[in-house]
């Protein structure tokens, strides 16, 4: 990640945060906030707002023309078929949208086990141009209330350019045996250091930490512990929060999207044993599992290149493979730097839109053959099959949108702003019920960015998912 924005002096607080509530926001305010990036957010959401009303109040006015257009699409026989099918669709994803809310009411974390009961820990940091963010981490991890003789940190430079590695030998001056540090050879990508720190680690589970992100004092107590009481746990995604969140408007952006997706989304697929990825700023793996296929991860390949993106999605997939539960824990908190400009953000969205393409080919290989024998596979698959549509049905809105705007500008764009105030009113109201109001609000503004400027993503990603490369690295 690009941002470089938290101070050394801050990070013992931060280690040592208590967990966030539903009363208080993850991240606070600070009173030194720029009073222009003040201005420029309450002039943002003012923007929105009057846009989402201007969009109703159209939509409303304008009805003539939209059953107008209704009624010459039932009387043609592709227009017919057309409504057919979208009806079709809505209702279908208004089920799987009620499905997931059961599953998010299923869900409970799993409370932090004993000291005695904890396993032994391995901690791998992959560093790569972060900085003095990295020292920040290490700070953080060595701050946890874990067991000091039951928790090994590796942190590794991968060839940095910057001053990365001499951060990292002040973290190790600091705190000594705490801590062991190495370099690579030179830049081999995230998957080999993340490799290599497998190959040294002593753990019964292995964590892995982004080296632009902090943890809470019982992020690792508590991401560990479903280990201990669930025998088929084969890997734990985290719960990201964003690091940077009172430095940019973006990173504002994505903080209400983040505790959607993991929050409620990974919540409900939690439930159901199959998170679909175990995010690379947090993720614990049981030592088996990981070995049972650490060969075939260091060696993917696609479309005959080796992988070098993707590498927290594969070893989910290929863990869940193995027939391992794939949980979440809501209480293992992980904060993280985002992109603060728009490049950034568009570059981070379509690795992950290309690693998305790439495991959701592979998922497809084995989802539908008995690779859990003793447990449901339905929700995995349900999962798996909306991913799937999804990414079908790309072209063909994309087609559609452009059809629109061409002859029908104003219907669209009417109804397209109405629809960010229906579509974006639960991420409100969830982030709302988990946090506070004020920044819940975000979750519109981000629907615009996204509708407006990030729509082309996905088809993008599609098309290019055979290129390499990890985008955001300087």
């Amino acid at each position: 990640m690009e941002a470089n924005i938290t101070t050394t002096r801050q990070m013992p607080l931060v280690a040592k945060a208590a967990p966030v509530t539903k009363t208080k926001a993850p991240v606070q305010e600070p009173e030194n906030k720029p009073s222009s990036l003040k201005t420029s957010r309450i002039i943002i959401l003012f923007a929105t707002f009057i846009m989402m009303l201007t969009g109703g109040f159209l939509v409303y006015l304008l009805q003539p023309q939209f059953e107008q257009l209704h009624l010459e699409r039932m009387q043609s026989t592709w227009g017919f078929y057309f409504i057919v099918f979208s009806m079709a669709l809505l209702g279908y994803k208004l089920l799987y949208f009620l499905f997931n809310v059961v599953q998010y009411f299923r869900y409970k974390p799993v409370e932090s086990v004993t000291d005695q009961e904890l396993p032994t820990c391995t901690v791998i940091v992959p560093a790569y141009n972060e900085g003095h963010l990295v020292y920040d981490t290490l700070l953080s991890l060595v701050a946890s209330d874990y067991p000091a003789e039951k928790l090994q940190i590796l942190v590794f430079d991968d060839g940095s350019k910057d001053d990365t590695w001499d951060w990292m030998k002040k973290a190790k001056a600091a705190l000594g045996d705490r801590v062991s540090i190495y370099q690579q050879p030179k830049n081999m990508g995230k998957r080999h250091a993340l490799y290599r720190g497998f190959k040294m680690g002593s753990g019964d589970v292995f964590v892995t930490v982004d080296s632009d992100s902090v943890v809470k004092a019982d992020t690792l107590r508590n991401l560990v512990s479903p280990f201990v009481v669930n025998e088929n746990c084969g890997a734990v995604a985290g719960n990201v929060l964003v690091l940077n969140n009172d430095k940019a408007i973006i990173p504002k952006m994505l903080n209400v999207s983040f505790v959607l997706s993991f929050e409620f989304m990974r919540s409900a697929q939690s439930a159901m044993g199959s998170v679909l990825c175990t995010p690379g700023a947090l993720s614990a793996y049981r030592r088996e599992a990981v070995f049972n296929c650490l060969e075939d991860w260091i060696n993917q390949t696609f479309n005959g290149q080796p992988s070098d993106i993707g590498e927290d999605r594969a070893m989910t997939n290929m863990i869940m493979k193995q027939g391992y539960h794939i949980l979440f824990q809501r209480n293992s908190y992980v904060l993280t730097n985002v992109p603060e400009k728009y490049k950034g953000l568009y570059k981070m969205f379509i690795r992950w839109g290309r690693s998305n393409v790439r495991e959701n080919l592979m998922m497809a290989k084995f989802v539908f053959k008995k690779f859990r024998p003793e447990a449901s596979r339905f929700g995995t698959r349900l999962i798996f099959f909306d991913q799937s549509l999804n990414m079908l049905l790309t072209y063909p809105l994309l087609l559609l949108m452009l059809v629109m705007i061409v002859m029908h500008p104003l219907l669209f764009i009417s109804s397209a702003l109405f629809g960010i105030l229906l579509a974006s009113s639960f991420s409100v109201f969830f982030y709302a019920k988990r946090y506070n109001l004020s920044e819940s609000l975000w979750a519109y503004s981000y629907s615009f960015l996204f509708t407006f400027g990030l729509f082309w993503i996905t088809p993008y990603a599609i098309a290019t998912a055979s290129r390499r490369g990890w985008l955001t690295r300087g």
